[in-house]
């Protein structure tokens, strides 16, 4: 990887765009508008494994010896990544609560 520092901030990137998107699609899952959640969701998908593979090359490159440096937008990003893998799981669960449920209004 060329510029750690910019394939870090690549996947703190893509890891808050995803829980952006789970957080949209909870939103329209709210408002009774599941084919636009699911399109949400998929694309928070998308972000994560993104996200994910970003964070597999670093470890590759790391190869576990302590080769890449730990400083605070490393653990950012990975902390970003964790909360929308998090995010992803629970509004997967919170949106198909809401199709079984009537709607309120």
């Amino acid at each position: 990887m060329e510029d750690l520092e910019t394939t870090i901030m690549e996947l703190l990137v893509n890891a808050g765009a995803a829980r952006s998107a789970a957080l949209t699609a909870l939103q329209m899952a709210r408002k009774g508008d599941f084919a636009e959640a699911e399109k949400a969701m998929e694309e928070s998908r998308e972000y994560v494994k993104h996200a994910h593979t970003i964070q597999t090359q670093l470890i590759g490159l790391d190869e576990g010896s302590g080769k890449l440096p730990v400083n605070l937008i490393t653990v950012h990003s990975q902390d970003h990544l964790m909360n929308a893998m998090v995010i992803q799981d629970l509004a997967g669960d919170m949106i198909e609560l809401y199709r079984r449920i009537p709607l309120i209004n």
